[in-house]
């Protein structure tokens, strides 16, 4: 059941993209803003109560739901896993993001390449240049791919005695990461410590499928000596194996209005262009097929036994 609803939201959400702004997720970003505010005296205890009333109450509604439909019947129960799935997923509309940088950089339109990407991803792009703007996107996707796919889908299936709360707990978990991540004080030190745990696992398995899409022995060498240099260390996983996996340089110093920002290098090779953004997209496709396949085989293993 759980392969086949992880097919399911896939399918759909391939088909049936979602598009920003997302109705839901500024209603989520509006309850962590609420609880800062409510909150934030700067303490880690105060961090770590706004924390579970952020996640908790999400939690048990989202499990609440699942066990109310699948005890009247197990499809109904199938289908509120596929609808949640298909709404914490999302990795499409960043993906067709990128194809759409890509095609700006090709044609030549710097500003409309940089317009996007500040749409996407926020901050000041207003200086990059096509070499920095084909880096950036890059990342962007990459981490996209695994924080709205691989973590949300490793999760689901770990926790899918409980529907779909592996997938809510993954993704609710990355948002307060992301968005008390400046805090004031030790009050946003509780999430990001929360999801170093939960993006452990997830992170590595995505680098390793990373490195099976692509050039496994560059990969491989690019996590061992460049992913501790990142400053989220998961994340640095992620982005290292990938650019070694692509044979792609990433990191490096950006232009953010009139200062230089130092990044450490990732990657061996050659400096990205616009193609290398659609071989990025290519493949984390490649990666979600490993998935699926790694997944089904499971399935037919479980038949036969």
């Amino acid at each position: 059941m759980a392969f086949l609803s992880v097919l399911a939201a896939v399918v759909f959400e391939h088909l049936r993209p979602l598009r920003q702004p997302l109705s839901y997720y500024r209603h989520y970003t509006r309850l962590t803003q609420w609880l800062e505010r409510r909150f934030n005296a700067g303490e880690y205890n105060h961090g770590a109560i706004a924390w579970v009333l952020a996640v908790l109450p999400v939690l048990a509604g989202t499990w609440l739901v699942f066990a109310l439909l699948d005890g009247i019947s197990p499809v109904l129960g199938w289908v509120w896993n596929v609808a949640v799935l298909y709404f914490t997923l999302g990795f499409k509309y960043f993906s067709d993001a990128a194809e759409q940088i890509a095609r700006l950089l090709r044609a030549g339109d710097i500003e409309g390449a940089r317009a996007r990407l500040d749409t996407w991803r926020g901050g000041d792009a207003s200086q990059f240049t096509a070499d920095d703007l084909a880096r950036v996107t890059i990342e962007q996707v990459m981490a996209a791919s695994h924080r709205q796919m691989f973590g949300v889908l490793l999760w689901f299936v770990l926790l899918s005695s409980l529907g779909p709360v592996g997938a809510v707990l993954f993704r609710s978990a990355s948002i307060l990461a992301r968005r008390w991540e400046n805090a004031n004080g030790l009050f946003g030190v509780f999430a990001q410590r929360a999801f170093h745990a939960i993006n452990w696992l997830p992170a590595r398995l995505t680098a390793l499928t990373y490195a099976i899409a692509g050039n496994f022995e560059d990969a491989t060498y690019c996590w061992r000596t460049q992913a501790s240099t990142w400053a989220e260390p998961e994340e640095g996983v992620v982005l290292a194996t990938g650019a070694g996996a692509m044979g792609v340089r990433l990191g490096q110093n950006v232009s953010v209005g009139d200062e230089s920002v130092w990044r450490p290098e990732l990657g061996t090779g050659q400096v990205p262009d616009a193609d290398f953004i659609d071989s990025a997209v290519s493949m984390i496709w490649r990666g979600l097929v490993i998935w699926l396949v790694a997944g089904l085989l499971v399935v037919i293993a479980g038949w036969i036994a």
